[in-house]
């Protein structure tokens, strides 16, 4: 070392404070602790950073003493520290929903478990009767398994501008354990899309149908004037008398035009997803004492999207502090009905 370069170290010491002193020399001991830790290349640690960070901000030529790293780096170092402690910090007015109760969430993990076939709209609603508010996105977040719904098809022009003076009826296929087929005579009010009627039989008749309407529709004033039904042959001449005689207006649809009837094929196929599809038909009587339960269900407790979550027969909404939520199994557990058990 030249003397001029010792002579300028001497005046340094003298004229600096102390206090910068001691923090130069702890900067060179803790790089020199670095450096021990490593052949080659420096290790450097968590702490080691910290002590950096901390060092610029009371170290005047913190650069000078630094060895080990570029300045650059030690100000990389603190940008990042920067960002980890305001994405740690608390929001104390965060936007957005309010969260949910652990055993709303647990709720509705319980329901979609307990349904295989309840979508996010059909849970907000069972939740909506049972006094909790919460919306179908937050219901999908937390379920087991999402399911998506598929839309409707459009509304006939007729049948909305009559819309509580119509019934509608049609037939479907069941196959039975023992590979026969029967038929499913299906009675629907448009109204409040109350099912009126279920009808098993292996052999349907002209006679056997209008039997059948003569049990949906009693005939007295409060029934619906119009029937809607498709153009099979087994709607002959015996029911069309039948429905006279009843005073029902008949409209017919057209050859291939299932959308016209589409009330009807909708709930054909909600009792299809809902219950057929998941039972094994053994006779005629097993058959209409499993859709007669559903149906009993089906006016009295499951909720309807087009009747803003509401049933058939209507349900009352029960408050969340009248007690907890017990299920009903209906079906055998296939569906469940929840109601607040009482106090």
């Amino acid at each position: 070392m030249s003397p001029t370069v010792c002579l300028l170290a001497m005046l340094r010491a003298v004229f600096v404070e102390r206090r910068q002193l001691l923090l130069e020399n702890l900067a060179l001991r803790q790089q020199v602790a670095v450096r021990r830790r490593g052949v080659k290349r420096a290790r450097l640690e968590d702490r080691d950073r910290i002590s950096w960070i901390g060092m610029r901000r009371l170290l005047t030529n913190w650069q000078q003493a630094l060895l080990i790293v570029k300045p650059e780096t030690v100000l990389r170092w603190h940008r990042k520290g920067w960002r980890y402690w305001w994405s740690r910090k608390p929001k104390p007015h965060q936007p957005g929903r309010p969260p949910i109760s652990f055993k709303l969430i647990h709720l509705i993990r319980r329901m979609s478990m307990e349904n295989a076939t309840w979508g996010a709209p059909r849970i907000r609603d069972e939740l909506a009767l049972l006094g909790h508010e919460v919306a179908a996105s937050t219901v999908a977040r937390y379920m087991v398994k999402a399911r998506h719904l598929k839309r409707g098809q459009a509304w006939m022009t007729f049948i909305r501008n009559h819309l509580h003076r119509t019934v509608v009826c049609d037939f479907f296929t069941v196959p039975t354990l023992a590979f026969k087929t029967l038929y499913v005579f299906v009675v629907l009010r448009r109204g409040r899309r109350r099912i009126l009627h279920v009808g098993v039989t292996a052999n349907p008749t002209a006679d056997w149908a209008a039997r059948q309407l003569v049990e949906a529709l009693p005939g007295n004033g409060d029934m619906p004037t119009f029937l809607v039904r498709d153009r099979d042959s087994i709607y002959g001449h015996v029911f069309q008398r039948q429905a006279r005689l009843l005073d029902r207006c008949e409209m017919v649809t057209q050859y291939q035009s299932l959308w016209q009837n589409a009330y009807c094929e909708r709930v054909i196929g909600t009792l299809r997803r809902e219950c057929t599809d998941h039972v094994l038909s053994m006779s005629e009587r097993h058959l209409t004492a499993i859709l007669r339960e559903y149906v009993r269900y089906y006016n009295g407790d499951r909720p309807h999207q087009g009747l803003d979550g509401d049933a058939p027969d209507g349900r009352a909404v029960e408050s969340e502090h009248e007690g907890d939520v017990i299920g009903v199994r209906v079906l055998g557990g296939l569906h469940h009905r929840y109601t607040r058990a009482a106090a």
